[in-house]
């Protein structure tokens, strides 16, 4: 077990990213034509805009409290909350965000299945990728309710130290997650996962933050109209 919990928790992290920035700019150099969202609005809008929101807002919040929350040493906060505090205020905000993901998910995935149109042009690999993502939520939402099981904020302080060796690439990572509870280690590793499989995925587009739609110039949009009956004037 102790070499099983050093290979999932000390190395493949850095398989994982060290794939994911080479794939990355591997694919951006070689198949920058395939560096897409795959929307397929234009197949059908059904749920599309409610499905896409939701899930998009849920999930960058998710991630950015995650980053703030594992890389921020508690040393730095320890002086203004404490460690209980801190994961309260973690399942207060990731579950509420975690449940408009959810929201967002269960629509985006009930409409890639059920209409015929999208799955017939979608590829298993976008509906696999929607899979792992909604066994990720869940995994989260369910370290919540393990989380109020011991509110003290230990296993919160162990996780970010864990994530705070792997960043600044020193050893012992794998320590701090070693008598976790199966339900943060299975989140662990499937996270890790979806980061190693973003460069082959529809996922690379979370690189392309759409900063130029702020400022470009609106595009004028005209109603085709019906071509001109000169017969009639006759």
């Amino acid at each position: 077990m102790n070499a099983v919990n050093y290979i999932m928790f000390q190395i493949f992290p850095y398989v994982a990213l060290a794939v994911f920035a080479i794939g990355c700019w591997a694919r951006f150099d070689h198949g920058a034509y395939t560096w897409r969202s795959g929307s397929s609005q234009l197949l059908s809008s059904r749920w599309m805009r409610l499905g896409s929101n939701a899930f998009h807002i849920g999930v960058l919040a998710i991630l950015g409290g995650h980053l703030v929350g594992l890389l921020t040493p508690h040393s730095v906060y320890e002086h203004f909350m404490t460690s209980g505090q801190k994961q309260l205020l973690a399942m207060v905000v990731g579950g509420l965000f975690g449940l408009l993901c959810l929201v967002g998910m269960s629509l985006l995935l009930v409409r890639r299945i059920a209409n015929a149109r999208i799955r017939a042009t979608g590829s298993g690999r976008d509906l696999a990728v929607l899979v792992l993502l909604f066994a990720q939520l869940l995994l989260g939402l369910g370290s919540i309710v393990v989380s109020a099981g011991h509110m003290d904020g230990s296993q919160m302080v162990k996780l970010g130290e864990w994530a705070q060796h792997i960043v600044t690439l020193r050893g012992g990572a794998a320590d701090y997650v070693a008598d976790a509870h199966w339900i943060y280690k299975a989140h662990v590793t499937l996270g890790l996962t979806l980061i190693l499989i973003t460069p082959f995925t529809r996922l690379v587009h979370v690189w392309s933050i759409p900063l130029g739609y702020v400022v470009r110039p609106y595009q004028i949009v005209r109603r085709r109209t019906a071509p001109l009956d000169y017969s009639s004037r006759r």
